[in-house]
């Protein structure tokens, strides 16, 4: 069993912890920012789940940037990004935009990095 108080991570990434299926990461983005500068799947062999804890956002999500739809997102808010799914969110508030998100299998390191079975990639 482990134990979480999520208002102390404040870092722009931070992976709370894994187990062998599963990975918690808390993510903070100040208003204006963006989860990256592309519209790209860091992680293509994980599914990505999204709560936002505080804030608004807008995100991007699709197979291809052809066929990507624009999500509002509020403070309560779930969102599942598929394996393979292209993926950007950004804070379109006037506050931090504090996100947990949950990955399946884990795509990132304890330190944060992908991991070495992810790679970068974007589609047309």
């Amino acid at each position: 069993m482990e134990h979480f108080d999520t208002r102390k991570y404040s870092g722009a990434f931070d992976v709370l912890t894994n187990t062998r299926s599963a990975q918690a990461a808390m993510m903070t983005l100040r208003p204006g920012e963006s989860s990256g500068d592309k519209f790209t799947n860091e992680h293509p062999r994980s599914e990505q789940w999204v709560f936002v804890v505080d804030g608004s956002a807008e995100a991007l999500v699709g197979k291809t940037k052809s066929t990507r739809k624009k999500i509002v997102l509020k403070k309560g808010e779930l969102l599942v990004i598929n394996k393979g799914e292209l993926h950007q969110l950004k804070n379109t508030g006037r506050k931090p935009l504090r996100l947990l998100n949950w990955y399946a299998p884990p795509a990132y390191t304890k330190k944060g990095d992908l991991k070495a079975t992810a790679r970068e990639h974007v589609r047309n």
